[in-house]
């Protein structure tokens, strides 16, 4: 395993962590999860993410089962705050009283005294940005989360919350985007804006849903048992890259893999990776042994020639469509 900076802080992290969204508490049994859990541990993965809102908090449940008795400063555990965790009015959003609500129930889940890095989920158009920066610079001068970060945030609000960041003396130092060879939106203008902050990119989906592994034939059905078949696995967020001419592109960069000498989902981890922006690139698993595969990836370098060549294959999204936009079920 390899390992980086989170942004220009200190903290190094594993440059592939696991992640349990849809997976834990929902998707699989925990057993299996917890072997994945065990599996991530064993390739040397020591950065784990999840979110208070997986699976409706069994996730933090079953990550914090998986951990125990881990040595605690050996880990990197991240964990979010924003979507709805109960049936009340202030049981969602990034108000003071959700937030410091949220990192106990979140810490007493984890079975941890506190998170490595709290992270806002979404931006919340509805609380004053000043509001929510005070009560996460409060969790770190508390110490129950050591860093702070945030999830798909537009480049503009990244600049504020980094100037109040830096007013409260609190480390705003990541970013969890989406982005793989398909989904680039972050390029224009949130990297670029990152890298002046100092903040790094934890990113999901490096394999679109699993299309980028190449399991998904144009003309075919979705194959039994696989995450577009399964509503609880985020079916519906994986339907936009069912595009037969979006799957046929994705067969054709089967022979770049075997020439690299990478399995399908290598390359498509290794690719992210490549981005010097991007800190660690996230991946979830139902099975062991796709841990084991997949974190392959790990120190892997591309050639320029290779780069240029999946360019030429692939047709990426650089810009968000409005017909793509997240449901409140679409919550990585």
């Amino acid at each position: 395993m390899e390992f980086r900076h989170l942004g220009r802080s200190g903290l190094l992290v594993s440059e592939i962590s696991y992640g349990n969204w849809i997976t834990h508490g929902s998707q699989v049994e925990e057993e299996a999860a917890v072997a994945c859990v065990r599996a991530a541990l064993d390739t040397g993965i020591t950065t784990f993410d999840t979110a208070d809102v997986y699976a409706g908090t069994r996730a933090e449940e079953v990550l914090g089962k998986a951990l125990a008795g881990e040595r605690r400063a050996g880990l990197e555990i991240f964990t979010k705050v924003f979507w709805p965790t109960g049936p009340g009015r202030n049981d969602r959003g990034l108000s003071r009283k959700h937030i410091m609500e949220s990192i106990d129930g979140s810490l007493r889940r984890l079975r941890t005294d506190y998170v490595d890095l709290y992270q806002a989920h979404r931006y919340d158009y509805s609380t004053p940005l000043e509001e929510t920066m005070s009560a996460f610079a409060d969790i770190v001068h508390s110490g129950k989360a050591h860093y702070i970060g945030v999830s798909e945030w537009k480049a503009s609000q990244l600049r504020e919350a980094h100037a109040l960041a830096r007013e409260l003396r609190v480390p705003l130092v990541s970013n969890q985007p989406q982005y793989s060879m398909l989904w680039r939106v972050i390029e224009a203008e949130v990297v670029p804006a990152s890298e002046e902050l100092g903040i790094g990119q934890i990113v999901w989906s490096p394999m679109a849903q699993g299309v980028l592994t190449g399991k998904y034939l144009p003309g075919q059905p979705p194959p039994a048992g696989s995450r577009a078949t399964d509503e609880k696995s985020g079916a519906d967020f994986i339907a936009k890259w069912l595009d037969d001419e979006v799957l046929t592109r994705v067969q054709r960069l089967k022979p770049l893999a075997e020439q690299a000498g990478l399995t399908m989902a290598q390359l498509a981890v290794a690719w992210v990776l490549q981005n010097p922006n991007v800190s660690s690139a996230i991946i979830g698993a139902s099975r062991p042994e796709q841990v084991h595969d997949t974190v392959k990836a790990a120190g892997v370098k591309l050639d320029a020639e290779l780069l240029k060549a999946i360019d030429e294959i692939v047709d990426p999204v650089t810009e968000r469509d409005p017909a793509k936009t997240e449901s409140p079920a679409q919550r990585p």
